[in-house]
């Protein structure tokens, strides 16, 4: 699916979304479910994207549904892979997640990746912004590239309504509502969430924001 030129949501990904955005050096957000790989290389090359394009793999958070494919896309890419750095304990199973999370990372064990790069306090590769938004995770993240803002897991969009993630699912509930103020200072046209669909900033998008 394309929502602006050049930037997609792959339409393979299954579970949480994953974002590219196309260029001489192309960038990736997020992973998705472990096993995916190959949809997701088939699927990127279907756009007419050679694989090597992609010299970045951004994460959101350490969330399985998330990091689920970076080794294998890293290695298929050659690409750097960022995180937050908060979340990096996690993703190398230094620190167990919390809760429902760590019962789920004892089922789904995908292999560690190897982080490049931790992200700075404002950190950005030329047009790309990535923003720290703690709460569902100690270093969630967000991403805006000109007038597209995936939000990773800072809420969901489903059926165009807007809502938080349940409380069980976040590390820090009431820090994740605080982050959630941060769009209000933030100038963008999509809002592309991990769970859902992407959906054009309007009257909808906005009652939700004057909320927090």
């Amino acid at each position: 699916m394309e929502i602006i030129e050049n930037v997609y949501q792959l339409d393979c990904s299954e579970g949480s979304h994953i974002f590219l955005i196309k260029s001489n050096d192309s960038v990736l957000i997020d992973t998705g479910m472990p096993g995916q790989k190959n949809k997701i290389i088939t699927e990127i090359e279907r756009l007419n994207i050679p694989i090597k394009t992609i010299k970045k793999i951004l994460l959101t958070h350490h969330d399985i549904d998330h990091i689920g494919n970076a080794i294998q896309l890293q290695e298929a890419t050659q690409a750097e892979l960022w995180a937050p750095k908060e979340d990096v304990p996690y993703i190398n199973g230094e620190k167990n997640r919390p809760g429902l999370k760590g019962i789920i990372s004892t089922i789904m064990r995908p292999p560690k990746p190897i982080i490049s790069h931790t992200y700075n306090e404002n950190q950005s590769f030329g047009e790309i912004q990535v923003i720290h938004a703690p709460g569902h995770t100690p270093g969630h993240s967000i991403i805006l590239y000109r007038n597209v803002l995936f939000i990773g897991d800072l809420f969901r969009v489903v059926n165009g309504k807007f809502d938080l993630l349940p409380r069980f699912m976040s590390w820090h509930h009431e820090e994740a509502k605080k982050s959630i103020s941060i769009l209000k200072n933030l100038n963008y046209d999509w809002i592309c969430p991990s769970h859902g669909m992407p959906v054009q900033r309007g009257v909808a998008s906005e009652e939700f924001l004057n909320k927090f």
